[in-house]
């Protein structure tokens, strides 16, 4: 991947651990500025399952960057367990930061957004979940998903949040708030890849039967978390400059097996 000359300041959530952790290690490698969001061990510390959570996250990075503007915004925070938390986290928790950082990303010279979909946004999901998601009624989708977890349909939570955000992604990509303010968002879809979100799986061979079967990776099997890093690198290079609304699939070829046998 070809750098940035000069330094740029980058935030990245889910900075504590995985992608995110990763990510940022590369940005700092090349000499770029990181403001992490997490829980905790991060520039900001916040909960991105809250609203209020999300809103503190976008005044602590003000404040940490000052007069400067933001280059641009990495969104790994998100969670695998099943529950409605994954809505607020996966969903809500990257939309509302987007939106919140709008006007800092704007006032830079070459703003760029990534964010972290998934192989799983290809595969079964609720799609009354994903409408409330894109309608922007949180309490609905936390109700629907807590529903699907009633009638045993857990996974589809996951894969519904998403879905929603790379529908959510394609609908405001080529807005004038964004496309029209220079501000280039797309998103990376992983497939499998090898973190402590995946440890648990990884290790039981009956979910890595289940695993292997619904995301088949002809090319080079499960990735580590530096493939994907550096797909989102290149995605927040000034370099990026024509790319808008895209899922780009680093997965090993899943996207490309599942949709051949479909």
């Amino acid at each position: 991947m070809t750098g940035s000359v000069t330094s740029r300041v980058i935030a990245v959530t889910g900075v504590a651990s995985g992608i995110g952790a990763t990510t940022a290690a590369l940005l700092r490698s090349r000499g770029d500025r990181v403001l992490g969001v997490d829980l905790r061990d991060a520039e900001v510390c916040a909960d991105l399952s809250t609203a209020d959570g999300r809103a503190s996250a976008v005044s602590g990075l003000a404040a940490a960057l000052g007069d400067a503007p933001l280059d641009g915004l990495i969104t790994c925070a998100g969670l695998s367990r099943a529950g409605a938390p994954q809505v607020s986290v996966n969903y809500f928790g990257t939309v509302d930061l987007v939106l919140g950082l709008r006007p800092l990303l704007a006032a830079a010279p070459a703003p760029r957004v990534a964010l972290v979909s998934s192989i799983s946004s290809t595969q079964p999901h609720d799609p009354a979940l994903v409408e409330a998601c894109l309608t922007g009624t949180e309490a609905a989708a936390l109700a629907l998903a807590e529903k699907a977890v009633a009638d045993g349909r857990p996974h589809e939570i996951y894969a519904s949040t998403k879905a929603a955000l790379n529908r959510w992604l394609r609908r405001i990509a080529i807005t004038d708030d964004f496309a029209g303010a220079g501000i280039a968002v797309n998103a990376i879809a992983p497939g499998v890849v090898l973190t402590p979100m995946t440890a648990e799986l990884v290790s039981n061979p009956q979910w890595k039967t289940v695993m292997d079967a619904a995301v088949p990776m002809p090319l080079n099997g499960y990735a580590p978390p530096e493939a994907i890093a550096n797909a989102l690198l290149w995605l927040v290079a000034p370099e990026n400059s024509h790319m808008a609304g895209q899922v780009v699939f680093v997965d090993g070829g899943a996207e490309v097996v599942t949709a051949v046998r479909s």
